[in-house]
């Protein structure tokens, strides 16, 4: 009896050392994957990068893993003219993660996520002047905004669908502008109310599918296939 109480607590041990090793492995592994990721997305802040699945070291003997969870925040992005949009959050899924044979790539079949984008940074991004808010849904179901501000002296309230364009790209176009009659004057005002702002930093192979107008901002989904994690 002595003896099997022995190996008992032997075997409680080892799988009790096991399992803070492969806790340890993850650890190290996520932090790794967060810094690869932050170089080569060019990121200014280092990402959350959470590894699902256990144990962890079985997977990595086999070159794949079950699921990544990647949470970004604050990401900032270059939006063309010298300005520039931040992201308020980015949160990524993905999943059957390919890692290469040498550990220094990983590629996903698929991911799924999401990406949120402020009023107040929209504003901020549209420029001075101008102001973006909710404004719900049109008959068709696509999302809208309302943009308001003074411009060439026209007092500006109008609504802008909000679309993605090219599967990186947020589009607001107006539905009318004020100076229709007045010869190059809308062409000006559209200068300042409609908007294309190319969301960056995302993991290459995953791209903006659809948008969604809230009382807190924009809210896009996000897919990827063949979602490369690092390299």
């Amino acid at each position: 009896m002595r003896a099997l109480r022995i190996t008992l607590i032997v075997f409680v041990v080892l799988g009790v050392l096991f399992v803070a090793a492969d806790r340890l492995a993850v650890y190290l592994a996520e932090s790794e994957a967060a810094d690869k990721i932050k170089s080569s997305q060019g990121l200014t802040s280092t990402p959350d990068v959470s590894i699902k699945g256990f144990p962890f070291l079985t997977q990595v003997a086999g070159k794949e893993l079950d699921e990544v969870e990647i949470g970004m925040d604050g990401l900032t992005t270059d939006a063309g003219g010298g300005r520039s949009v931040r992201v308020t959050e980015l949160t990524a899924t993905l999943h059957d993660v390919r890692i290469s044979s040498s550990f220094s790539s990983a590629t996903a079949d698929s991911a799924t996520g999401s990406a949120h984008i402020s009023y107040a940074d929209l504003s901020t991004a549209a420029g001075q002047g101008i102001t973006v808010g909710y404004a719900g849904e049109d008959q068709s179901g696509r999302g809208r905004v309302k943009i308001t501000g003074q411009l060439l002296g026209f007092s500006v309230s109008t609504l802008s669908t909000v679309t993605i364009v090219n599967g990186d790209t947020i589009r607001l176009h107006a539905e009318s502008v004020p100076g229709g009659n007045i010869p190059g004057a809308e062409q000006k005002v559209r200068q300042r109310t409609d908007m294309e702002r190319k969301i960056g930093g995302l993991p290459t192979g995953m791209r903006l599918d659809k948008v969604e107008t809230t009382k807190d901002g924009i809210d896009v989904s996000v897919v990827g296939k063949n979602v490369e994690l690092a390299g």
